[in-house]
């Protein structure tokens, strides 16, 4: 990831030069835009219509009703964007609905921080851009390209690590849904943070502050437990079977979007775990990297019994436990809060991978159905020794059912196929 702002080559003086540029640059479009058209959004997908919420006039001070409309801009909620890589990088923010923050795309030094508000109703994705070179408004970017623009208008190309929100989902619209996706591939690692809200404060951090880190040199040591993005009360439940030195193959080799060229000439080349991969290796997901229907669980796959997990899910899904690695990933992937407060979203978070949802499910299960955290919430989210009793990633992916995802998979099942 260098930084690299200066103004892109000149065009082709030629009548052929241009005509061969513009065909060049219809093809690219063409391309991106099948991606934009392929993304699936959190508050599109099948389980986010269903409300986790109970209906009781409790939940709501007007009169007592269900719903509400929220207006634009009412209470404008905080989106922060941090950038603790070593490079400058050229985050892009994607509207689905409600409104959107001032900038849909901008510049970040290393180090630091950009904030922004959007509407209540919110519903989007942020990423980071690499290596881009900029010009005004256009920025061609190695991962993350916006249509070779600053300011993104739609999705950024893949492969990319993503923050994805809705701000109001569920039938009630009064939760927050959200979840860190390598659906679309990776490209960096990237953390959500929660900052609470008056009616959110007794939310514990460990329950919601997630994080993806499939990079080496950015691990702590393998530790169960840590208190990055959380505090010594509320220790954060890790990841911890990965290692630098080991993370750098998980992966595919095919998948790899710059795969590095083996030794032997092409002829006998030695195999994959042989060859050295560059500390930014961005990796494809199966989706993106074969648009087939087996493996965007589209078409006759279009079904959570049919669709199954690729290789590339399996080996996402042990390196970031928290992440959502294909279509039908919801029951261990998504979180569900009641709404209000604000977010962060930071690229190189410190730490580990966390294992949230395989600890916690069914306390967040419970947050997600009830919209209140009891005191025996609190209780075991101090647990230290309840959380080291959890297995970690290490277990097949297939074989970790939490409380979160029984209830997900109970609920939601008759919802996916809609």
């Amino acid at each position: 990831m260098s930084r690299n702002s200066e103004p892109p080559h000149s065009r082709m003086g030629s009548s052929s030069g241009r005509g061969f540029h513009h065909l060049a640059l219809a093809l690219l479009l063409s391309s991106q835009i099948q991606c934009a058209l392929s993304v699936i959004f959190p508050s599109t997908h099948s389980s986010y219509k269903f409300d986790y919420l109970r209906r009781s006039p409790r939940l709501d001070p007007i009169n007592g009703e269900a719903k509400r409309t929220l207006s634009k801009r009412e209470n404008p909620i905080p989106l922060i964007v941090t950038n603790n890589c070593g490079d400058t990088l050229w985050p892009g923010v994607a509207t689905q609905d409600g409104e959107g923050p001032e900038s849909s795309g901008f510049e970040l030094a290393s180090g630091e921080t950009r904030n922004m508000t959007v509407g209540p109703t919110w519903a989007g994705r942020v990423w980071g851009r690499t290596n881009c070179t900029v010009s005004n408004e256009t920025a061609t970017c190695v991962t993350g390209d916006c249509f070779g623009l600053l300011e993104c208008e739609y999705s950024g190309a893949v492969p990319v690590t993503l923050a994805e929100f809705n701000l109001a989902g569920g039938d009630t619209r009064r939760q927050t849904f959200y979840d860190i996706s390598l659906v679309d591939g990776y490209n960096l690692p990237l953390g959500i943070v929660y900052h609470p809200a008056a009616n959110t404060s007794n939310i514990p951090p460990n329950f919601v502050n997630a994080a993806c880190i499939a990079t080496p040199g950015y691990l702590m040591a393998p530790n169960r437990t840590g208190i990055a993005y959380t505090n010594s009360s509320f220790p954060m439940p890790y990841e911890d079977s990965q290692t630098n030195s080991g993370i750098s193959n998980w992966c595919p080799w095919d998948l790899q979007a710059f795969i590095p060229d083996k030794p032997g000439d092409g002829i006998y080349p030695y195999p994959d775990d042989n060859v050295e991969r560059p500390v930014f290796d961005p990796c494809k997901s199966a989706c993106a990297a074969s648009n087939s229907a087996a493996d965007c669980c589209t078409g006759d796959y279009n079904d959570p019994n049919v669709c199954k997990r690729s290789e590339y899910s399996e080996s996402a899904k042990v390196v970031c436990p928290d992440a959502y690695s294909f279509a039908y990933d919801d029951q261990t992937s998504t979180f569900i809060i009641p709404s209000g407060g604000g977010w962060e979203v930071v690229f190189c978070p410190a730490g580990r991978s966390t294992n949230i949802l395989a600890t916690y499910g069914t306390q967040l299960s419970a947050l997600a159905s009830g919209g209140v955290v009891t005191e025996e919430m609190r209780k075991l989210a101090m647990n230290v020794s309840y959380i080291e009793s959890v297995p970690g990633s290490s277990a097949p992916p297939g074989h970790r059912v939490s409380g979160l995802a029984l209830v997900v998979t109970i609920v939601v099942t008759g919802l996916l196929s809609l």
